[in-house]
C-alpha cells in the first residue's frame, strides 16, 4: 500500500495558478511512476499528466500542455502539478496515482494506488 494524500486545491479565477501536491508515504517513492487525473462533474475521469520513476520523462495531455507541469521531489516523497493559465474547463476533482510499472503511464488501469482527490474550481 502507498497512501497518497493530495493538497493544494481551491477556488481560483480564470488565468490564475495553483500548485497541487501529492504526498506519498513509505520509503520506496522512487519505485513508482506517478500520474495526475481529473474528473469534472458529470464526466469520466481523464488523464492529465504523468512522470516516470526517475522524473526524467514527463507527459501532459494536449488540453493542458504548456499550462500544466508535473514534477517530483524524491527527498519529500511528493509529486506536484503546477497549473497556470487556468480555465473554467479545468474545474474538476484532481487525483494523483502511483504505479509500480515503468515509463509514462496514461491509462487508469495501469495505476495501482490512488489518492482521495482535491477539488479545483476555476471561476470565469
Amino acid at each position: 500500500q502507498v497512501p497518497l494524500v493530495e493538497s493544494g486545491g481551491g477556488l481560483v479565477q480564470a488565468g490564475g495558478s495553483l500548485r497541487l501536491s501529492c504526498a506519498a508515504s513509505g520509503r520506496t517513492f522512487s519505485n513508482y511512476a506517478m500520474g495526475w487525473f481529473r474528473q469534472a462533474p458529470g464526466k469520466e475521469r481523464e488523464f492529465v499528466a504523468a512522470i516516470s520513476r526517475s522524473g526524467a520523462r514527463t507527459y501532459a495531455t494536449d488540453s493542458v500542455k504548456g499550462r500544466f507541469t508535473i514534477s517530483r521531489d524524491g527527498a519529500k516523497n511528493t509529486v506536484y502539478l503546477q497549473m497556470s493559465s487556468l480555465k473554467p474547463e479545468d474545474t474538476a476533482v484532481y487525483f494523483c496515482a502511483a504505479s509500480l510499472r515503468f515509463g509514462i503511464l496514461r491509462a487508469q488501469v495501469e495505476y495501482d494506488y490512488w489518492g482521495q482527490g482535491t477539488q479545483v474550481t476555476v471561476s470565469s
